[in-house]
């Protein structure tokens, strides 16, 4: 279950903690994906003692980012429609096609992104509460 302070460590870790060099950065370079990930577990600690979970919460966070692993689940996502479907090549930079607005892309590939991550980190959590016998 995803709830309220969950969302609030998310919103803090990606958008209060991170600074332009790491936003701007991140997918480039490993380093500044590396910092923001850690960062963005710093909120989390007001969630989770667990080392398991917090270990979850900012290699996913990472490996999301530095590799922008959005992009991937919306052009899948777009496969399931009917067809014609434009190429990886197309639609490498945010897995939708050149002819949406750039600003729509934009949009639906950070809540794409914003989806996995809240996701991950439910279960991350839910996941070590289960395991220490709390439910």
């Amino acid at each position: 279950m995803v709830t309220a302070d969950q969302l609030v460590a998310h919103a803090v870790g990606d958008y209060l903690l991170q600074s332009d060099w790491m936003a701007t950065q991140k997918t480039r370079r490993s380093l500044p994906a590396l910092v923001h990930a850690g960062v963005y577990g710093l909120p989390f600690l007001f969630l989770s003692t667990s080392p398991l979970a917090l270990l979850i919460i900012c290699v996913s966070h990472f490996v999301i980012d530095r590799w922008r692993l959005a992009r991937y689940l919306s052009w899948f996502s777009n496969r399931l429609a009917p067809g014609p479907h434009p190429s990886w090549n197309e639609c490498h930079d945010t897995g939708y096609s050149e002819q949406r607005p750039p600003w729509i892309s934009q949009w639906l590939l950070v809540i794409s992104d914003n989806t996995l991550h809240v996701l991950i980190n439910s279960w991350a959590l839910a996941l070590t509460r289960t395991r220490n016998g709390r439910t």
